[in-house]
């Protein structure tokens, strides 16, 4: 059974963004509304010193409300929480902030913002992570750059994260060295096999596209538990998928197209860029 939910706040420092928040409001999706006016005296370009302005978050999560339609609070809150900038590469930093994913190396990116949200809020609607209010213990299929481990650590009780390629594992090291959320663990390993150790998981993500789930995945997931990852169609296309576990029942349903990078077996020592 997944372990009881921690008490305790964010590694990150509170935000404008967090002023305010609902925790009641779970299961409202609020359509994205008319296109309003920015916040006053929120920056217009994330550059230079003003990239650890909370109001730079702030701006990003107004644009995740208004136009991607996320209605979760906590959600927007965790996404004001942790400076996506630190996880880009610093020719890139002045996008950090954009709804737009960006190049990490070795064939990778970081997703974009509104995709980070919309999944991790999708995670919060299934059964298990309704009623106890928190992902739970989450395992996380492509740490990447560590970013979206980051956020998914505001609102989970634990999370394992698994990366194949040895790169990008270190890198992600890097990156969460001065904010190491606790209750993470970066595992170098093959994301298709899941982390059978620490299973059953609450909540499954992934950050990558194969033709069909694993079934480790569906295995590793608790009683109540959801999965969300997307998977490659024949057509080409890629569609993102939600399953939820019922004792022996996976019901699976689809949430419009996406684009990810392809998921591929095994553990890739490489970590040259």
């Amino acid at each position: 059974m997944p372990p009881s939910d921690r008490s305790g706040g964010s590694r990150f420092p509170a935000t404008l963004a967090t002023a305010g928040v609902d925790p009641g409001r779970l299961d409202e999706r609020r359509p994205a509304g008319p296109r309003t006016q920015e916040p006053p005296g929120l920056p217009r370009v994330a550059t230079g010193p003003g990239l650890d302005s909370e109001r730079v978050r702030a701006q990003m999560v107004h644009r995740l409300r208004r136009d991607a339609g996320i209605a979760d609070e906590r959600v927007l809150a965790a996404m004001a929480r942790v400076p996506r900038h630190r996880f880009v590469d610093p020719a890139l930093v002045a996008q950090a902030y954009e709804d737009t994913s960006l190049p990490i190396g070795w064939g990778q990116t970081i997703s974009k913002p509104s995709v980070v949200a919309r999944m991790i809020e999708l995670l919060l609607q299934g059964e298990a992570a309704r009623a106890a209010g928190s992902l739970g213990r989450t395992l996380e299929i492509g740490t990447g750059c560590g970013y979206q481990a980051a956020v998914l650590a505001e609102l989970a009780t634990d999370v394992v994260s698994v990366e194949r390629v040895a790169g990008l594992h270190e890198a992600a090291r890097t990156n969460l060295s001065v904010d190491r959320p606790r209750g993470l663990r970066l595992v170098l390993g093959d994301g298709m096999r899941g982390h059978p150790p620490n299973a059953p998981y609450r909540s499954l993500v992934a950050a990558a596209a194969g033709a069909d789930l694993p079934a480790a995945w569906l295995e590793q997931l608790a009683d109540g538990g959801r999965l969300v990852a997307p998977v490659a169609r024949a057509d080409g296309r890629q569609a993102l998928v939600v399953v939820d576990r019922h004792g022996d029942t996976w019901q699976r349903r689809e949430e419009g197209g996406v684009v990810f990078v392809p998921l591929k077996s095994g553990i890739s020592r490489d970590t040259g860029r």
